[in-house]
């Protein structure tokens, strides 16, 4: 177990030491799997600097790119423009997991929630009275500013980052009998905070197994990381995003402002009619009271944390 005095001081060390200790980790992690590994490779800044350390070591480990269809399109010609990149397909479109399952709307947890006060069946009414809060459980209800959203006219889900990533992933560990490596830092959410301070980088004994060599990164280490060794990124991030993921997400949505679809409305208006209008987006966040008309902020494309 990792306590989280050891990430900060982690966080603190200079870029030449985290360099170390990755490179460390990476070759624990192909030692131990024979050199079955490969890199996850969104095209993002984390995983373009976790690809690059991993080339520097073994430059035959195969990157692979999740094709979901979401990503900006400075992101796909970026990885088009990368040498060597496996293309993997979902089964199932955006489009089609938001009809059949639902929306990606909150966050991952509240989606969850949601979605099974959505679906009643006899088998889960004590998930149910859990998620109402009707229990004396602490922990799996859904908070009470967004339980309105189990009456909304449009299905919520969490599922669309396992049926568009994970599944395709899933699949060709399978096939290929290889284990990945993420660009993941363990300074991006609730989740991975607890995985790297559960697991560490190397997490050999899950059910899948899986290796995060930069957890202990901070973005800032990144960024000094492309410029110390020249390393090409997409120009996404020349355009004022901080964050890169998938273009028609709206888990956090109502967290910032100027928000992600803003800021798409003057960067990419296609895609932001394509998203609001065409895949219904808008109707969702009209219903939690979520504007996602260009503001003159984002009209200036000013910089903005997403």
């Amino acid at each position: 177990m990792i306590e989280y005095w050891q990430l900060k001081q982690r966080h603190s060390l200079p870029l030449e030491a985290k360099i170390n200790m990755s490179k460390a980790r990476i070759r624990e992690w192909y030692d131990g799997n024979d050199g079955l590994v490969y890199v996850s490779f969104s095209g993002g800044k984390d995983s373009t600097v976790l690809r690059h350390l991993v080339k520097s070591i073994y430059p035959d480990v195969p990157d692979v790119f999740m094709d979901t269809g979401l990503e900006f399109p400075e992101i796909r010609e970026f990885v088009k423009l990368t040498e060597g990149v496996i293309w993997l397909k979902p089964e199932m479109s955006f489009k089609r997991v938001i009809e059949t399952l639902g929306y990606p709307v909150i966050s991952k947890e509240t989606a969850r929630k949601i979605k099974d006060l959505q679906n009643p069946t006899e088998r889960n009414q004590m998930t149910l009275d859990i998620r109402m809060g009707l229990t004396n459980s602490k922990h799996g209800y859904c908070p009470k500013k967004w339980l309105f959203l189990k009456d909304a006219p449009f299905k919520v889900s969490d599922r669309c980052c396992d049926i568009l990533k994970k599944n395709p992933a899933k699949r060709y560990e399978r096939e290929s009998k290889r284990v990945p490596m993420l660009g993941n830092m363990a300074d991006e959410g609730r989740y991975r905070l607890w995985f790297y301070q559960t697991n560490g980088c190397n997490a050999f004994g899950k059910k899948r197994p899986l290796s995060t060599p930069i957890a202990f990164w901070q973005s800032k280490d990144v960024w000094e990381y492309i410029k110390r060794f020249n390393v090409p990124y997409s120009k996404i991030y020349d355009m004022g995003y901080k964050r890169t993921g998938c273009v028609f997400c709206m888990f956090g949505v109502h967290l910032n402002a100027p928000n992600h679809f803003q800021r798409l409305a003057a960067t990419h208006p296609k895609l932001w009619d394509y998203c609001i209008n065409s895949l219904g987006c808008g109707k969702v966040m009209d219903y939690i009271g979520v504007d996602y008309h260009p503001t003159l902020q984002s009209l200036q494309l000013n910089l903005w944390e997403e």
